[in-house]
């Protein structure tokens, strides 16, 4: 052989792994089921100089070589490769469409893929497999959208969330102070509070502007109301203070007043200072029960007193009660039925013994006082009109005057009568009418004056 004779090329070492392009899956490592080697294969082809080529749209470009192996070894290698980028790509594609693979990481794992299928040395269709990738861009494009509602209706319901704390915190802040549940209102505004930290915590996400908004209403109700909630204690504190000193002071007088033996004065004295207590308005709780322990136990000592002095009494009274009651009995009997003492001197013998006896009978109880008082009165005053009466009969001054108007009647109702008989005569109607309503008049009047005369001369 000629020493200018070409010498053959050593064979070429076989391919490490290492040294074919790397195709890393999309997401956690799985073993991706290959799809059938002789479809990826029939996209390829092997060069007289031991090149594998892939078929592509735009026409054939070189893929790598696998020394030491036959055409088909080398091909069916490379379509390997293709089955698991292809495999890693349809488990990518499920894991968007079928699991709750966020948005946001399918993207980053597409982006990896897309490196990969760029970069790929592989034979098979890839046009499908780019139509495949793709195909997960379009899912993940569909899954952004659903995405983006969804969070834009969970945003939407956080800031209504959001707005009905706010509006339930201003509402409790309006409430007037006077009407306010203090205890369950100061409970409920802690945990709106703290319904606003979970949802701020936990919840979606409101736009800065938004929730800043939000956020300052809410601030400002719960100053308000902490505001609110502080004066009206304090001043709440103030009149406790005021109503514990001025029922300090009724204490006192009611104690000085509890061994009082002048009933009818301290009984009036502690019904002014029940009066002054109802007027004070209250201390705290635990002070006022123990002021008013101590006062009623002031009032209760005065009372119970008058009560065992009354009883006593009564026990007393009711044996005067029966000798008052005999002598009303006789003094009725003074009186006549229809009211009028005929003989008055007579009447008034009979009531003096009786009057004597009735006042030195003394007192009777405090309930049967007004009745028999009452009794003895009517038969008093009977006898001193029957007295009166007479003394209007038998009084000179007043007869004469009775007698001297009978008189002037009688002059001006013949005078009537004169004009009466002239209208008459001269056929007057109207004036006819006129005077004997006059005469009419007059002549009732007469009659009353009359009788008074005649009983004066009784």
């Amino acid at each position: 052989m000629s020493s200018d004779a070409p010498k053959p090329t050593p064979p070429a070492p076989r391919p490490s792994p290492a040294s074919i392009a790397p195709v890393a899956a999309a997401g956690p490592t799985v073993t991706a089921t290959a799809a059938p080697t002789s479809d990826a294969a029939s996209f390829g082809r092997v060069t007289d100089e031991g090149v594998v080529m892939v078929r592509t749209p735009d026409g054939e470009r070189e893929v790598g070589t696998y020394p030491d192996a036959t055409p088909q070894e080398a091909i069916a290698f490379f379509a390997r490769k293709y089955d698991e980028l292809a495999g890693s790509a349809r488990l990518l594609l499920q894991r968007v469409t079928q699991t709750d693979l966020s948005t946001a990481s399918g993207q980053q794992q597409l982006a990896a893929l897309r490196t990969q299928v760029a970069e790929a040395h592989v034979v098979g269709d890839l046009a499908a497999l780019d139509g495949l990738v793709e195909q997960i861009a379009t899912a993940l494009a569909v899954k952004g959208q659903v995405e983006g509602e969804a969070r834009a209706a969970a945003k939407a319901q956080a800031a209504e969330d959001r707005e009905k704390l706010v509006v339930e915190a201003e509402a409790l802040a309006a409430t007037a102070p006077e009407r306010m549940q203090w205890k369950s209102a100061t409970s409920r505004m802690r945990e709106l509070l703290d319904e606003w930290k979970t949802a701020q915590r936990s919840g979606a996400r409101l736009d800065k502007d938004v929730e800043s908004a939000l956020w300052t209403r809410f601030s400002h109700a719960r100053n308000g109301f902490d505001k609110t909630r502080r004066n009206f204690f304090a001043k709440l504190d103030q009149e406790h203070g005021e109503a514990k000193a001025t029922k300090t002071k009724l204490v006192a007088e009611a104690q000085q007043l509890s061994t009082s033996t002048d009933w009818n004065a301290t009984a009036g004295a502690f019904k002014r200072l029940m009066g002054e207590w109802k007027k004070a308005g209250r201390a705290s709780r635990s002070e006022d029960d123990a002021l008013w322990a101590q006062f009623k136990a002031a009032q209760d000592a005065f009372f119970n007193a008058k009560d065992a002095v009354v009883a006593a009494e009564n026990e007393e009274f009711e044996a005067n009660l029966k000798v008052k009651e005999d002598l009303l009995a006789k003094a009725q009997k003074i009186v006549p039925a229809d009211g009028k003492v005929k003989d008055v001197d007579a009447a008034k013998a009979a009531l003096r013994p009786i009057q004597d006896a009735w006042d030195a009978a003394g007192k009777v109880p405090r309930k049967d006082m007004d009745r028999i008082e009452r009794g003895m009165r009517r038969i008093e005053q009977a006898v001193r009109d029957a007295e009166q009466n007479k003394w209007k009969r038998t009084d000179p001054e007043i007869t004469a005057r009775a007698r001297s108007m009978v008189e002037q009647l009688e002059k001006g109702l013949a005078d009537v009568q004169k004009q009466l008989d002239k209208a008459v005569a001269a056929g007057n109607d109207k004036k006819v009418k006129e005077l004997q309503e006059a005469l009419a008049a007059r002549s009732a009047w007469l009659e009353q004056v009359r009788a008074s005369a005649g009983d004066l001369d009784a």
